[in-house]
């Protein structure tokens, strides 16, 4: 873990920048290489604290599913379906085609 801007090079910032798809020039890579080496110097002192004895949990706070019968309820008409619809074929919603050939 880096312990300090100097020690993550700017080569190493435009490594993992390029690994996200992110393009940088030099003075935005020198400003994310500092940031970038707090961040994980921070990450480094969190690794520090001792958890021994604490249980591992998905989520900070106690949470229950709500799980409800699944039972109908009121239904739209299609009328009312198609009011909201940003294009429509007739009674369907008009959708791009998305596998192969040209969209209509």
């Amino acid at each position: 873990m880096a312990e300090s801007p100097t020690s993550l090079s700017s080569k190493d910032v435009a490594h993992v920048a390029r690994l996200a798809r992110l393009h940088l020039d030099e003075a935005t890579i020198d400003s994310y290489r500092t940031q970038l080496a707090s961040v994980l110097s921070h990450i480094a002192r969190l690794g520090q604290v001792d958890t021994s004895g604490v249980e591992p949990m998905a989520h900070p706070l106690d949470s229950v599913n709500r799980l409800d019968a699944d039972e109908p309820g009121p239904v739209l008409t299609v009328e009312q379906v198609l009011m909201n619809a940003p294009a429509r074929e007739g009674d369907f919603i008009a959708v791009p085609k998305v596998l192969g050939g040209e969209s209509a």
